[in-house]
């Protein structure tokens, strides 16, 4: 999503233990069962082919499908399993991880995929270190050895127990040592890999996929063919195109109000369309610049958290198909707590205004939050637009909304002009790590000039070295507590995530669910 992190509208445990863990399965690829092709629509763009500069939704959704990673997250869990790797495992305590690969593995043009060639995906994706790639993820490799075809061993510069989450993602796709260049990104808009489905054209506005008869995986295709039709974020394009036939399968990109209209319209039932919802661990958060004249001040701060009504903008805004959130890390995600609720609890006008008058502030508070019009979903301005009336209805705010394009948003952020602002968030991979590390310290994607010493010094670092995730609740715990305190983002909402189709599509339950990845092989028409 963007650059160096995936902001946008729309788990458990990610590490493994310290002995190698065998594979789940040894099932072959194929098309497994037969199916009809199936045409598959969203809203989102792919802005990438090539794992090196993927960053986004729709790339991550090809390269989940075209490409292998050493591990991936099974359908319905979200702690990796071996992919293309028969078994890994950390020894030296988080430092080294070892993978064996599969036996047998050929990349979708027939040539041998071995350890030579992950060790090349990776140095290769840290080398490019292009602005709107994954390289960030990877950034705790010190170096890798193969000692042989199949063994592939990742020295780290620190402890990383979230290093098998990292590399189960998008940024862990393997690529063909023959057919990219090891210092410069592929241009020709093609993909090689070796995965369940092969790339078999691109364009800006179609992308055609076929099942990959030389796979060799956990995953067993449900369907021989995908088609996936590119809107260009024209929503109600892509809506027409599901009610008037042309997908089978509307995913990302209709809005609340389309999917609420669809869960309702007799002329839905009519057409056999059914919406299916899924877990999500995307979410949405106000940001404060912690260096504004007006924000910077807790006392503000706080009368903002008491006053903002979650419930009634997943409500009224949202309608329902999101949940309100009360901390940074998301509900299903180990470690998560509530600790925004445990501080401020429901709407309370007193509260908010004793907060404002603890810090010496008597009068109005103007305030601007500003918004950007479709990066993190069509409802973004309105809901701005809510949380300013709920702020001004207390008498004690003067509060309006402005929204920009996304890029002069970005460019204004790091300028450090705006006292509030909204940011969205789908995770890299479901683990609380990925909610909290990049959000603070230097650099941090939020931009609002937060440091805790606490929190990137000492908390972090412990988490990252616990191979049990489970283990880590404490740390994250407190994490949160010191958030909800200081007050630098108030979290807003946690998505659902939702996919439309007609009534013969099946298996969709599949792909929804918080490790955000969509499964072409799990669908199945008719």
């Amino acid at each position: 999503m963007k650059t160096h992190n995936k902001w946008l509208t729309a788990p458990l445990a990610a590490g493994l233990s310290a002995a190698l863990l065998s594979g789940c399965g040894t099932e072959q690829g194929g098309s497994g069962d037969s199916g009809n092709g199936i045409r598959v629509g969203m809203s989102d763009e792919i802005l990438a082919t090539d794992p090196a500069a993927g960053y986004d939704p729709g790339s991550w959704l090809l390269f989940n499908n075209v490409f292998q990673s050493l591990l991936a997250f099974p359908k319905g869990g979200l702690e990796p399993e071996p992919e293309a790797a028969d078994r890994c495992g950390f020894s030296s305590g988080s430092t080294v991880y070892s993978c064996t690969l599969r036996d047998g593995l050929t990349f979708s043009n027939g040539n041998k995929l071995t350890s030579e060639d992950v060790k090349f995906s990776f140095e290769r994706a840290l080398r490019i270190a292009d602005p709107s790639g994954p390289a960030p993820l990877l950034a705790t490799i010190k170096s890798i050895e193969t000692p042989d075809e199949r063994t592939v061993v990742f020295h780290l510069k620190v402890p990383d127990a979230t290093f098998p989450s990292k590399i189960a993602s998008g940024a862990g796709s393997i690529v063909d040592h023959r057919e990219y260049p090891a210092d410069a990104l592929r241009t020709d808009g093609k993909a090689t890999g070796s995965g369940p489905y092969k790339l078999d054209s691109f364009s800006d506005t179609e992308a055609t996929f076929s099942a990959n008869s030389g796979y060799r995986g956990t995953a067993r295709p449900k369907n021989d063919a995908v088609t996936l039709k590119l809107y260009g974020g024209d929503r109600s394009a892509l809506s027409k195109a599901l009610t008037d036939g042309d997908v089978d399968v509307a995913y990302r990109g209709l809005s609340a109000e389309d999917i609420a209209a669809l869960e309702t319209s007799e002329t839905t039932n009519d057409k056999g369309i059914e919406v299916t919802q899924g877990s999500s661990a995307e979410v949405q958060h106000l940001v404060f610049n912690m260096k504004d004249p007006v924000v910077g001040k807790l006392g503000v701060r706080q009368a903002i958290a008491h006053l903002v009504d979650r419930d009634a903008l997943v409500e009224d805004v949202y309608k329902s198909t999101a949940t309100p959130l009360y901390s940074i890390v998301p509900a299903g995600i180990a470690g998560h707590n509530t600790a925004f609720y445990d501080t401020y609890g429901t709407p309370d006008k007193a509260k908010a205004k004793k907060a404002l008058r603890t810090a010496g502030i008597t009068d109005k508070v103007k305030l601007t939050l500003w918004s950007t019009p479709s990066r993190y979903g069509p409802s973004t301005d309105q809901e701005l637009k809510a949380i300013a009336e709920q702020l001004n209805a207390s008498g004690l705010f003067d509060a309006d909304v402005k929204s920009v394009a996304y890029d002069q948003y970005e460019k204004d952020i790091a300028a450090g002009k705006y006292g509030v602002y909204v940011k969205g968030w789908v995770p890299d991979y479901p683990d609380a790590d990925n909610f909290t590390t990049p959000f603070f310290g230097k650099g941090n994607v939020l931009g609002n000039h937060y440091e805790n010493a606490t929190i990137t010094g000492t908390l972090l670092p412990k988490t990252a070295a616990a191979p049990d995730r489970a283990g880590t609740a404490d740390e994250y715990g407190t994490v949160q507590d010191l958030v909800a305190e200081q007050l630098p983002l108030l979290p807003l909402w946690q998505g659902k995530q939702y996919a439309v189709a007609r009534q013969d599509v099946t298996g969709l339950e599949w792909t929804l669910d918080s490790s955000t990845v969509f499964r072409f092989w799990e669908i199945r028409k008719g």
